[in-house]
């Protein structure tokens, strides 16, 4: 046994064991009252409506961003459409606008647009590209020799495309679409803002509407269900993709030309570009001009309080993810994979379930802790562990080993070694996976609203806030922040 193993290998427990802390106090709670409370509440019409709703958002919105996302990276990879460096760029840029910001500009400027069409809409706009970037990095990798043989036997481009294309794009087709389907079923601002009664919502009613929120919870367990069914399918669904796309890379892609269909294509992908970027940025303007006069002092609270809960998040989930990263990959063995795959239940969990289950971890065991900054921290750190854990984990990985063979044979221990070399190499992967995650903290609405400390408020809340009062020219200046915030990449 290595000398640092024990120590090592506790610390990467116990962030596994807190990665997990919420998702298994959510079930204790749900079935603390026995079997025939979770079954009656399972039941419910209401449950079943509300899942029902649900499935079906997720179901629509996922088509969609299978359609936009096949047809879209086709055009960038297959075709002659012109600047097609400037059209890649503009169709993923709506993945630098929060569902909860696209869903405010649009309900703002279009009120009638609310419900299933709304939240379909912004959903959609908002998500398409998760399916457009793997589509088209399969179809730079796809070997054409498949299509040249089809198009030799008198196939017509389109039945090359229908009998060849598709099923070769189709695992990175369907990994991109569980990943939208996820983004969906978890999403909270777009369909709250929408007012469209999914199952998100529903958690967050009942939360708020009853002193009885075993019935939340129970909700929330069946919503963290088919978010994992979606996370596993999603993760086979893109190791088939990668496998794939490594046997065949290597081939120059052939471009069609578009023809006659060329304007055609291009005016498809501006009225795109205008309802995923063109609305959001207009009505954002829009509003901040007619919102001149806000309340800076409110939007600098906001803006300070976002940094702070942010900054100890990310510090929180640095803590936990070290050990963990360091362990996974120095070691191996079941107990090694087993903390990885507990690290990563965040990637699984809404942000609402977390919140939820913590929410009654603090009443019944930590009360003290309850709307307490530190315990929205660690929040945001179970929610976002996964991104802190991988660039951990790559950085570890890119650190030459024989550097600490090096250190050891300069009599140094293992432990020493760590301290001294391991840790420090790894500093750059650190500070990138601290930054993923608090940028991405900065955003989280559910959780926030959940377990935020009374008196302090993010840009998230306050946009949601304002908009679920319609004050929309108070709540642009935060949209605005939100969506400048979101440019950064993760």
């Amino acid at each position: 046994m290595r000398s640092d193993a024990p120590v090592l290998s506790a610390a990467a427990v116990i962030a596994a064991v807190a990665a997990l802390t919420p998702l298994a106090y959510l079930a204790v709670r749900s079935f603390e009252r026995g079997f025939d409370t979770v079954w009656q509440v399972l039941w419910r019409d209401r449950t079943v409506e509300l899942a029902l709703r649900s499935l079906a958002l997720a179901g629509a919105v996922t088509a969609a961003c299978v359609v936009l996302g096949v047809l879209g990276a086709w055009l960038l990879v297959r075709s002659d459409i012109p600047a097609r460096r400037i059209v890649a760029v503009l169709l993923v840029l709506p993945l630098a606008v929060p569902s909860y910001v696209s869903a405010f500009t649009w309900i703002a400027d279009v009120p009638w647009l609310s419900g299933f069409s709304g939240a379909f809409l912004v959903l959609t706009l908002v998500s398409f590209p998760y399916v457009l970037l793997p589509v088209a990095a399969s179809l730079r990798s796809a070997d054409p020799a498949m299509e040249e043989v089809a198009r030799s036997l008198g196939k017509t481009r389109w039945q090359t495309f229908v009998l060849v294309t598709l099923r070769q794009i189709r695992p990175a087709a369907t990994a991109g679409g569980l990943l939208v389907a996820l983004y969906a079923l978890s999403d909270f601002g777009a369909v709250s803002l929408m007012r469209y009664e999914a199952f998100t919502m529903g958690i967050y009613t009942s939360y708020r509407a009853t002193f009885d929120r075993t019935p939340a919870a129970i909700l929330g367990c069946v919503l963290v269900v088919l978010a994992l069914i979606l996370t596993v399918g999603e993760r086979k669904a893109r190791g088939a993709w990668a496998a794939r796309s490594s046997k065949n890379a290597g081939r120059t892609v052939t471009v069609v030309p578009l023809g006659k269909a060329r304007g055609t294509a291009m005016f498809a992908v501006v009225v795109l570009v205008i309802l995923s970027l063109g609305v959001p940025v207009f009505s954002l303007v829009r509003w901040l001009v007619i919102g001149s006069s806000a309340d800076l002092a409110g939007l600098w609270s906001a803006t300070w309080g976002t940094v702070t809960v942010s900054a100890l998040g990310a510090l929180f989930a640095v803590i936990l993810a070290v050990p963990v990263g360091v362990y996974v990959v120095r070691h191996s063995g079941r107990l090694a994979k087993g903390v990885e795959l507990a690290s990563f239940a965040g990637h699984a969990l809404p942000g609402i379930t977390v919140g939820l289950a913590l929410v009654f971890f603090a009443v019944r065991f930590v009360p003290g802790l309850y709307q307490r900054t530190p315990m929205l921290a660690f929040a945001y750190a179970v929610l976002f562990l996964p991104l802190a854990v991988s660039a951990v984990r790559t950085a570890v990985a890119n650190a030459p080993p024989v550097l600490e063979d090096v250190s050891r044979s300069l009599g140094k221990g293992r432990a020493a070694t760590r301290m001294l070399v391991t840790i420090p190499l790894a500093v750059p992967g650190v500070l990138t996976g601290a930054a993923l995650v608090f940028l991405t903290c900065a955003k989280e609405l559910p959780a926030t609203l959940m377990l935020r400390p009374t008196g302090t408020d993010t840009l998230a809340t306050e946009l949601w806030s304002k908009t679920d009062i319609s004050a929309f020219a108070a709540a642009a200046p935060y949209a605005a922040v939100c969506s400048w915030w979101r440019r950064f990449p993760r």
